[in-house]
């Protein structure tokens, strides 16, 4: 496997563990207090977006030859860092 195919493999684990994490928040906005429902709800569109974003540079960067696929990972890795901390900060809120 080569160590492109490896960090794609990586992300797409990553993206299985946010989406369980969003799930989990999900589950959480069902049973907040109706003044909290919205503010929940803004941050989990915020996540999807965020998701949204890594996993379409995770296709270009799959899709990406061998020689560039290492320019690429810089802006996965600032996307990544980007989800990290939305679902950090959304976890404490909820």
């Amino acid at each position: 496997m080569s160590k492109k195919d490896a960090y794609v493999q990586k992300l797409h684990a990553k993206l299985d563990e946010w989406n369980a994490e969003i799930d989990k928040l999900k589950a959480k906005l069902d049973a907040a207090k109706a003044d909290k429902r919205a503010e929940y709800q803004e941050q989990i569109e915020d996540l999807k977006e965020k998701r949204k974003t890594v996993e379409q540079r995770a296709e270009k960067l799959r899709d990406a030859g061998e020689s560039a696929w290492e320019d690429l990972k810089k802006g996965i890795e600032n996307a990544w860092e980007s989800m990290e901390n939305a679902v950090k900060s959304a976890k404490s809120k909820f």
